[in-house]
């Protein structure tokens, strides 16, 4: 039976573009949580947060919050929290497998939700999500930094309520957003309580912003950390100045997650080298097999999200398909 590393090994390896900065030395703050800094301006304003490593191969976000903190990044009103997240399996982070160490025990955004947090089991990802709870429950505003599997254009993940897609649009970057409900194996972040709740005043992002280990992705995380600071008062340009990349000069454009093509076999293949975000112009177009059985768009004009074999494996989503929609 053909396992994950022969589908790995299989796969064009990505070179690794960014020096990985050495995190241990924020591992001790105030905050009383490890990798966990939180500034107050003692003016009032929101608790906003920037998340890095939800997975910890994810690179992007761990150099845009070491650039934030060597600059000493202070908020001018509120409160700001920088985060690592999955911290121990980024420290086994290994070059030769770049895919591996997204996570030790389990997928550390797949555990947010109550009944987990509050439950008796016990991995290194869902400790460690206990660990942030107590911080996260406080925040007001939320950006997640991710990073993508395949080499593609960065996408904005705006969640299912329409207050995300509001966020996304005002932010005005990344060129690509799209609206989506999450995962049905167990809640993101970015939808946990109050942030994926439309009656909450609470609001998250989450920014994918490119191959794990590219350049351009650090510089997308960099940038749109910066704009996001930026949107929610937490800082004035002037301090953040440094990080910005010129703006894309194209308007955004919208797109919304109707279905998940999930693999039912080890034998799944895409019947193109797709990266993501290629428009499908026609129904019933055949776009992969998953052992015998032909996997077809179920409308026309059916755009490719994220899709991916490399952490492919029964029950496990290889690419989503959505539908253009108009701008909030």
């Amino acid at each position: 039976m053909k396992t994950i590393e022969d589908v790995r090994a299989s796969l064009k390896p990505y070179p690794i573009e960014v020096d990985f900065p050495d995190i241990r030395q924020w591992k001790e703050s105030p905050s009383g949580v490890d990798y966990v800094h939180s500034f107050d301006s003692g003016v009032a304003g929101p608790h906003v947060l920037i998340m890095a490593l939800t997975h910890g191969n994810e690179v992007s976000g761990a150099i845009a919050l070491d650039r934030f903190l060597k600059k000493g990044l202070r908020p001018r009103q509120g409160r700001l929290t920088l985060a690592f997240g999955n911290v121990e399996a980024y420290h086994q982070f290994n070059p030769q497998d770049i895919d591996a160490t997204r996570y030790l025990d389990e997928d550390m955004n797949r555990v947010w939700v109550e009944s987990r947090l509050d439950g008796p089991e016990q991995s290194r990802e869902l400790n460690r999500a206990r660990a942030l709870r107590p911080i996260i429950e406080t925040v007001d505003v939320l950006l997640d930094i991710h990073s993508m599997h395949e080499e593609a254009a960065p996408i904005m993940m705006s969640g299912a309520c329409k207050k995300g897609l509001r966020m996304a649009a005002a932010l005005g970057v990344p060129e690509h957003v799209i609206a989506d409900a999450g995962h049905k194996n167990g809640c993101r972040l970015r939808d946990f309580q109050g942030f994926g709740d439309e009656t909450s005043p609470k609001n998250a992002l989450l920014i994918e912003t490119g191959q794990h280990v590219s350049a351009i992705s650090a510089e997308v995380a960099l940038d749109t950390a910066a704009r996001f600071l930026i949107l929610t008062g937490a800082v004035v340009e002037a301090d953040v100045a440094e990080f910005l990349q010129p703006v894309h000069p194209g308007p955004q454009r919208f797109f919304e997650v109707t279905e998940p093509i999930i693999a039912q076999t080890m034998d799944f293949q895409f019947s193109e080298d797709f990266k993501g975000l290629e428009q499908i112009e026609r129904a019933g177009t055949v776009i992969a097999t998953d052992g015998n059985k032909p996997i077809v768009t179920p409308y026309d004009n059916c755009v490719l999200i994220q899709p991916s074999v490399r952490h492919l494996g029964e029950g496990v989503t290889v690419v989503r398909l959505a539908k253009v929609i108009d701008a909030p």
